[in-house]
């Protein structure tokens, strides 16, 4: 198994740490950003489309609740199942950059801001 390290590559374009993810850490997923299979992910395309490093420096909606790709029925779903919040995680970015954002989430072992 791999190591949590506090990576800014390991984080996804929808805020969440993939360096603590337990796929990741086996070795069964690349990450979101390495991951060529997930064109699946609409706030992934559209966030490669902008060139944005993440939602959080989106030029179109202050608030990731605002943009239907990325809250949408899905995502709730997923998010509550999970107990993840990407919106947070999101907001941690805006607030303190996305390299002390993968420091925060190394620091709690976890991909995600809880609810």
């Amino acid at each position: 198994m791999k190591e949590i390290v506090a990576c800014p590559d390991l984080v996804a374009f929808c805020g969440i740490f993939c360096g603590a993810c337990p796929r990741f850490l086996k070795g069964r997923c690349p990450g979101c950003q390495g991951n060529d299979k997930a064109a699946w992910c609409k706030v992934r395309s559209c966030c490669i489309e902008n060139e944005y490093t993440s939602c959080a420096v989106c030029a179109h909606f202050d608030d990731p609740r605002d943009c239907k790709k990325f809250h949408n029925v899905f995502s709730r779903s997923i998010g509550f199942f999970l107990r993840s919040d990407r919106r947070a995680c999101v907001v941690q970015i805006k607030k303190v950059g996305i390299d002390a954002h993968a420091k925060a989430m190394a620091d709690l072992g976890r991909p995600s801001i809880r609810p």
